[in-house]
């Protein structure tokens, strides 16, 4: 149990995220969360991190604007279509374009700067490999190499020797266990969203990637699905 430590939490508004917010909470941290607002498409999710923030409880909640639209390069802040209808064995095939260009590096230097502020070198974030290994900057070996780099840029790590730790306690789970262990901490799934493109009325498409895998991660853990799907 770490008691009265402070850490960020990266919070998108999505399963993940609000999962690793209840678990953070559950390690005895004082949680500080940290949503970015990239230009994504799916704006609807930082509508839902700011009511998972208020429903779970934080000691801070910042909204930061970083306009990731200026060059594009991914379907979720470009024109590039997002993949529908895919089964689950297709979508670790190759980096799909939903892939937004070192968008993990991004988010976590700017938790990095703020957990300096806070005095702390601990840093949640939600990223899995199990289910969707598609994104090169959810492996281990980025976050492991992510921790080194913090300790070397920053001031805390030069002059106290603070080791800096990316918390991922939901790497190596599938999306299946990730919705029971959010069941058992009672996350509200109802206030999260993790469509890449939901309607203008907030609705999950239901088709594409990141919808199938939710839906199949309910069905397989029993639970029942609060997502309001269009398809």
């Amino acid at each position: 149990m770490s008691e009265n430590r402070n850490a960020v939490v990266l919070l998108s508004g999505g399963l993940d995220s609000a999962v690793t917010l209840a678990l953070c909470h559950a390690e005895g941290f004082v949680a500080h969360a940290l949503t970015i607002d990239y230009g994504q498409r799916h704006r609807q999710e930082l509508d839902a991190a700011r009511s998972v923030a208020d429903a779970l409880g934080v000691k801070r909640h910042i909204t930061l604007a970083v306009d990731l639209t200026r060059w594009g390069g991914s379907a979720l802040t470009g024109n590039e279509t997002v993949p529908t209808r895919r089964e689950p064995s297709e979508m670790g095939r190759e980096i799909p374009s939903t892939y937004v260009p070192a968008r993990n590096t991004i988010f976590l230097s700017l938790a990095m700067g703020w957990a300096e502020t806070l005095g702390s070198g601990d840093i949640f974030i939600g990223a899995h490999t199990l289910d969707y290994s598609g994104y090169p900057d959810c492996r281990p070996e980025f976050f492991r190499a992510f921790e080194q780099m913090a300790d070397v840029a920053t001031r805390i790590g030069v002059t106290h020797g603070a080791q800096f730790r990316i918390h991922t306690p939901l790497l190596l789970s599938t999306k299946t266990d990730i919705v029971r262990r959010g069941t058992e901490l009672r996350v509200p799934f109802e206030l999260t969203i993790s469509c890449y493109q939901p309607d203008s009325r907030g609705l999950a498409c239901g088709i594409c990637d990141s919808c199938i895998l939710r839906r199949r991660a309910f069905e397989e853990a029993g639970v029942a699905d609060p997502t309001r799907y269009s398809a």
